[in-house]
């Protein structure tokens, strides 16, 4: 009985979810190209509160934020562990302005992919590596130069609860070269939202903001490191 509950729940919640979604993505192809890049995220990430909101009310998913007074005003380099689709709806919009990085190919999907082409995201070939890491150091330090923060997950994919993989050091290499400070940012939302999964869990997804560190004279694998024992401490 619980498990259709959470079921219709979820029904509901995913009606809500694509079909703003659509209508967001419209409006934002209709007004984006006349707004400037930063008026273009203020108008265009309604849509991630919105959605939000909608998780909370269908699903009964909450949050609870500790380590806000840790975030700076200057342009960071965020690394957050990848669990559910959840953080790249939160993230996006909590740390905004935020330069997203993405599959090139997301950049096609009709309506949402059109719409997030306003945004200038740093869209990557992921089958041609060198061709990819290049990309994001060089946009990457555009972004940053404009006091745009980069949002990179080490992880490179969704990793379940309790699953480890290793982190890659691309976002500590941009870090360095740009010399940007790093922001950890720690989440359990995958307990309640899991990856390629229907079903949402109600409950309270926890995340931690942690200080942000200095890159100067470091390494990127030492760095790297860093933040994830930091991170898998956190979760």
């Amino acid at each position: 009985m619980l498990t259709i509950f959470l079921f219709i729940r979820s029904c509901i919640f995913y009606l809500g979810f694509y079909s703003s979604l659509l209508i967001c993505a419209c409006l934002c192809l209709t007004i984006g190209p006349f707004l400037s890049l930063k008026g273009r995220y203020h108008y265009f990430l309604y849509w991630n509160r919105f959605a939000l909101f909608w998780l909370k009310l269908c699903c009964s998913i909450h949050v609870d934020i500790k380590g806000q007074e840790n975030i700076p005003d200057d342009a960071l380099v965020i690394l957050s562990n990848h669990q559910s689709p959840w953080e790249t709806i939160f993230l996006y919009y909590y740390f905004s302005p935020v330069s997203a990085i993405l599959k090139k190919e997301l950049l096609s999907t009709p309506f949402f992919g059109w719409s997030l082409a306003l945004l200038k995201p740093i869209a990557i070939d992921r089958k041609r590596k060198l061709n990819a890491r290049q990309a994001i150091l060089e946009q990457g330090k555009q972004r940053l130069e404009s006091n745009i923060s980069i949002l990179i997950f080490p992880e490179g994919t969704r990793v379940a609860p309790g699953q480890n993989k290793i982190y890659q050091t691309g976002g500590a290499v941009l870090a360095i070269a740009a010399e940007a400070r790093v922001l950890p940012v720690s989440h359990d939302a995958g307990l309640y939202w899991p990856a390629r999964k229907f079903i949402k869990y109600p409950g309270t997804i926890q995340v931690r903001i942690g200080q942000a560190i200095d890159t100067k004279g470091r390494s990127a694998r030492e760095l790297t490191n860093e933040v994830e024992v930091w991170i898998k401490q956190g979760t």
